[in-house]
């Protein structure tokens, strides 16, 4: 009897990878023990898997009678009635299995699928509900839960994909790969598995929570806004989604509303660091400098290791570490068990506090190990990034304008402010910000989610070029996607004004774009001495993006480029893009503020000029510096840095001689 059973549960393994061999085995079973249970359920499983479901339900029904508490069998009877197109025996057949056995998950999958099948979408949340509550007793997909705990993201995924071939509609198993697609930064992929999940079960409060993190992530804010607000409908108290909420808001430009919402949740969770933390970013993009400062130091007390801290502080510019502060930040560079994100953090904020104080070779050190780690995390490739800007030279020729021209939408709205970070935008948009008939808003995503959604047109966007699908647009097209733009932005419009402000930096390389949907837009490149605006995005930590800006040499490369692209637009569209040299902008400001004004078709307006008087919020790293008058600091302050910037200066070539002109 050892012999038969050990013989089943050797062609049950066989089942998943050849069903072929697991039905000859079961076989040769109920030849040597006729009416085996085991080897009559195997039986009718191969024959379900390789899609044969009619025989499959001949051989299971007997066996059901024979075995009336056989809940496997009761089980495996219902999934071939459900193969076969016979809806409402395998629901009797499901039904029977879950009364006998309520733990077991497949079950519960089944029948929900069988419900929503059947447009039972209240049924179906429901029993894929029961599934989600019984899937820890699903080896499978306890194994899958305990990679993702140990970030196996690759194996997970692999098993995943195994799971989902097998049972295409289990919203467990499309939660769990979504999330892998989350943390390894494919936003779009998760977004489309948790739509499956929430179509099948509305009521699977884990994915929507996923879902919003993707929306969030994918700059989507009012969408994941949406659904924060449905989780919190169901559990007002939760205060995970609440400052997930306020994140969003901020996103959103509802600053106060967002610094409300934290000082509510703080009440209560006064220890929660990371708390302090988003309440001090929060605090400074609303202008309250001291106060997000207080926050800052309140996150480093509770927890010093948390290098994003020390950083936020650095990064606003004007705060000056004292001695006990750089002593701390030494200490938790000292330890062992310090992750990788909170170190680079740490070495950023000390280069920050040794080039206050004046030691620059010891903060050129820190600075210069603080992007290595970045840039190990974000990987760059400089001639993938030249290519793609000779493309799009290629692509954006006279002949392209000109046969488009009158095309896209005529809102004359949106002034875009263009060029490399760290080059005087933030600076250009306050004083524009500062006229009564402009709105400063932030770096708006739009025009490059607009480019993503280009290229997912193709069906094959990682080879896809963006400029090809826009070459097959006719005139209702490109005045679509313009028009998509302004509505897609309309929500960070708080203020009502005819205009406003997208300093998206790296629009740049979409100014072409910009000109075809929207060809009555002003476009505005800041331009800054390439050593001076190479060193500071040397010395800048970016929340996110500009992965050439972790290696002196990629950045030379990633200049250059940009010199190259802005001058084969002035030679295509001439007169089309204003630019402003932000030298120029610091040695004579009203001269420059007047020609940017007429530019814009402004009148001029005083206010410009005193642009640092203007409390609205901003949300970049100069947010303290553009509440200021105009300086010269960081005119000259990359010569203390000269020594070291061979690499930039080399990777630059002819384009740094030629400053402020293009080669």
């Amino acid at each position: 009897m050892t012999g038969t059973r050990d013989a089943v549960s050797d062609a049950f393994e066989q089942l998943d990878s050849d069903p072929a061999q697991a039905k000859r085995q079961a076989n040769e079973i109920l030849k040597a023990t006729p009416g085996h249970p085991g080897a009559q359920l195997l039986l009718g499983m191969a024959a379900s898997a390789e899609g044969d479901h009619l025989h499959a339900a001949a051989i299971l029904a007997p066996l059901t009678v024979m075995q009336p508490r056989f809940a496997m069998a009761w089980l495996a009877l219902g999934v071939a009635c459900k193969g076969a197109g016979q809806p409402a025996a395998a629901t009797d057949a499901l039904n029977k299995a879950i009364a006998l056995q309520p733990s077991l998950p497949c079950a519960w999958l089944t029948l929900a699928e069988v419900r929503f099948a059947a447009g039972d979408d209240i049924g179906a949340d429901a029993a894929y509900l029961q599934h989600l509550h019984q899937s820890h007793h699903d080896p499978v997909l306890t194994r899958c839960f305990g990679l993702l705990t140990g970030n196996r993201l690759q194996e997970a995924a692999q098993l995943l994909d195994r799971r989902l071939r097998q049972q295409p509609g289990d919203v467990a198993a499309m939660r769990m790969l979504a999330e892998v697609e989350i943390r390894s930064g494919r936003n779009a992929e998760a977004i489309k598995l948790l739509e499956r999940v929430l179509e099948r079960a509305p009521g699977f409060d884990a994915a929507r929570q996923n879902y919003a993190v993707a929306l969030n992530r994918s700059n989507r804010y009012s969408e994941a806004l949406g659904e924060l607000d449905v989780l919190l409908g169901k559990q007002p108290d939760n205060q995970v989604l609440k400052s997930m909420r306020a994140t969003v808001l901020g996103k959103l430009g509802e600053y106060e509303t967002a610094i409300a919402t934290y000082e509510g949740i703080l009440q209560t969770n006064p220890e929660r660091a990371e708390l302090w933390l988003n309440y001090g970013h929060a605090l400074k993009t609303a202008g309250r400098r001291d106060d997000s400062i207080a926050a800052y130091r309140r996150c480093i007390a509770l927890r010093p290791e948390i290098g994003v801290a020390w950083w936020s502080l650095a990064n606003l510019k004007t705060v000056r570490f004292l001695a006990a502060d750089i002593a701390a930040m030494r200490a938790q560079l000292q330890r062992d068990d310090l992750d990788e994100d909170s170190r680079l953090h740490l070495e950023f904020a000390l280069g920050k506090a040794q080039e206050d104080a004046g030691d620059y070779a010891d903060a050129f050190i820190h600075y210069r190990s603080g992007n290595a780690l970045r840039r190990r995390q974000l990987p760059y490739d400089a001639d993938q990034a030249r290519a793609s800007t000779l493309q799009t030279m290629q692509a954006c020729s006279h002949r392209f304008f000109a046969e488009r021209a009158g095309s896209g939408c005529p809102a004359a709205d949106p002034i875009f402010v263009v060029g490399m970070p760290r080059a005087g935008s933030t600076l250009i948009e306050q004083i524009l910000a500062s006229h009564p008939l402009v709105e400063g808003t932030m770096e708006l995503p739009a025009i490059i989610a607009i480019t993503r959604d280009l290229r997912l047109r193709d069906g094959n966007p990682g080879n896809t070029s963006y400029h090809e699908v826009l070459a097959g647009l006719d005139h209702d097209g490109l005045c679509a996607l313009g028009e998509h733009y302004l509505e897609r932005t309309r929500v960070q419009r708080k203020l009502g004004r005819p205009f406003f402000i997208d300093k998206m930096p790296n629009n740049f390389a979409h100014v072409g774009l910009i000109h075809l949907i929207l060809p009555k837009a002003k476009i505005i490149d800041a331009r800054r001495h390439p050593l001076a605006c190479g060193l500071s995005n040397f010395k800048q930590h970016f929340a996110r993006g500009q992965a050439f800006s972790y290696d002196l040499a990629d950045m030379g490369r990633y200049y250059a480029d940009y010199v190259a692209l802005m001058a084969h637009f002035d030679q295509v569209l001439p007169g089309r893009v204003h630019r402003v040299i932000y030298e120029e902008m610091v040695d004579d400001t009203e001269t420059q503020v007047r020609a940017l004004l007429a530019y814009c078709g402004l009148e001029f307006d005083q206010r410009c000029l005193r642009f640092f008087e203007n409390d609205r919020a901003v949300r970049t790293a100069s947010s303290e510096q553009v509440r200021r008058p105009i300086y010269r600091d960081g005119v000259d302050q990359w010569r203390h840095f000269e020594p070291w910037l061979g690499p930039l200066k080399q990777a630059l070539g002819p384009v740094l001689d030629a400053y402020p002109l293009p080669p």
